[in-house]
């Protein structure tokens, strides 16, 4: 799978979001829901399972910048950017229906969700990625 300039872009975009979120939460939850105006507390149980899908998110990031640079990642890379980036708003907004709406600084982090949500559907929609060349295409291109 050869992936253009703007899907690239649209995984490291993507990539650099979740693994840095995800890695922000997993070594530092209190500061990061800080940010949020959410306070944690000691509890270890909440934040066990704040740090666990954390780290899920974390390596997600890692194999959608892997695959700008290895091939063979490619189709898993595309597949975890386009499953982080609908997953997370798609959640925030069932959550907005059960629960109301949430702080401003959690409404932005949707429409961040949704901004990079977008460029991966645009970027990776059907069509638009390219599959590696055949050992008889490449072979033609050289004669």
């Amino acid at each position: 799978m050869t992936l253009t300039r703007f899907q690239k872009l649209t995984l490291g975009l993507s990539g650099a979001t979740a693994l840095g979120i995800g890695a922000a939460i997993l070594l530092a939850p209190h500061a990061f829901y800080a940010s949020y105006g959410i306070a944690l507390g000691k509890d270890a149980s909440l934040l066990s399972e704040l740090r666990a899908p954390a780290a899920g998110l974390a390596a997600f990031g890692a194999v959608m910048l892997a695959g700008i640079v290895h091939r063979g990642l490619r189709p898993a890379a595309v597949t975890a950017a386009l499953v982080v980036f609908l997953a997370f708003p798609a959640g925030r907004i069932v959550g907005m229906l059960a629960d109301g709406l949430p702080s401003g600084s959690i409404t932005a982090a949707l429409l961040v969700e949704l901004a990079i949500g977008g460029l991966c559907l645009a970027a990776f929609r059907p069509g638009r990625l390219l599959a590696a060349p055949t050992q008889g295409q490449v072979r033609a291109a050289f004669r």
